[in-house]
């Protein structure tokens, strides 16, 4: 099989709804990575908009929203298939009660939620702040608008996200202390972003084939 242009899109396009997917669906786990602690979710999120840059870079602007677009209705989808799940009645032969489905996915659907609109508000700026500085920079510095987009587009996304999942669950999460979350984890993301610089150059490369040129 030939790996086309055409071939190689839609493999990423596979690889950005299964991480999407994968990052709200184990999410809710706080692991501790040495020095400091985060949701495991934090594996796949920046592979995220490294493949919406790679997108974008290659075949512009509207291919990347389309990207967007549709892993918005995949989270939409499992969202309420999820929703529906929880509310079904669970018969007798179940594998795991009523109580311990519902203390898993059930609390999982605010924080869906919550993943849901701070995907797409973060990703849509991420598509444009790219274009914005590609025409900065006359097509050239892929390595400052790969950086440069994603460092806000991750600070909208970690904030919105933080906010809607988390601000009143109980007094303990007030305005400061949900800040107090945001800001190292948006420091983590920024540093996913800048190690995931030398893949970005590699996967236009790779995306673009024989066509490739220096960016």
């Amino acid at each position: 099989m030939a790996w086309t242009m055409e071939r190689k899109t839609n493999l990423l396009l596979a690889l950005f709804i299964g991480c999407l997917v994968s990052a709200n669906l184990i999410g809710l786990k706080i692991a501790s990575f040495g020095i400091f602690e985060a949701s495991v979710g934090i594996l796949v999120f920046p592979v995220l908009f490294l493949i919406t840059d790679i997108i974008a870079e290659v075949h512009g602007k509207e291919k990347a929203k389309e990207f967007v677009y549709l892993g918005l209705v995949v989270l939409v989808f499992v969202l309420i298939v999820t929703a529906i799940a929880v509310l079904l009645p669970t018969a007798d032969r179940s594998f795991v009660s009523a109580a311990e489905y519902a203390a898993i996915f059930g609390t999982t659907l605010r924080i869906f939620l919550a993943s849901i609109i701070g995907f797409f508000l973060s990703q849509m700026h991420d598509v444009h702040a790219f274009h914005y500085w590609k025409n900065k920079t006359n097509g050239k510095h892929l390595w400052l608008r790969n950086n440069a987009s994603t460092l806000v587009s991750q600070f909208i996304d970690t904030t919105v996200f933080m906010f809607i999942a988390f601000y009143g669950m109980t007094p303990k999460f007030t305005v400061g202390y949900v800040f107090a979350l945001i800001i190292p984890y948006w420091i983590i993301k920024v540093l996913f972003a800048a190690f995931d610089t030398p893949f970005c150059y590699a996967g236009v490369k790779w995306l673009k084939g024989k066509n490739a040129q220096k960016a």
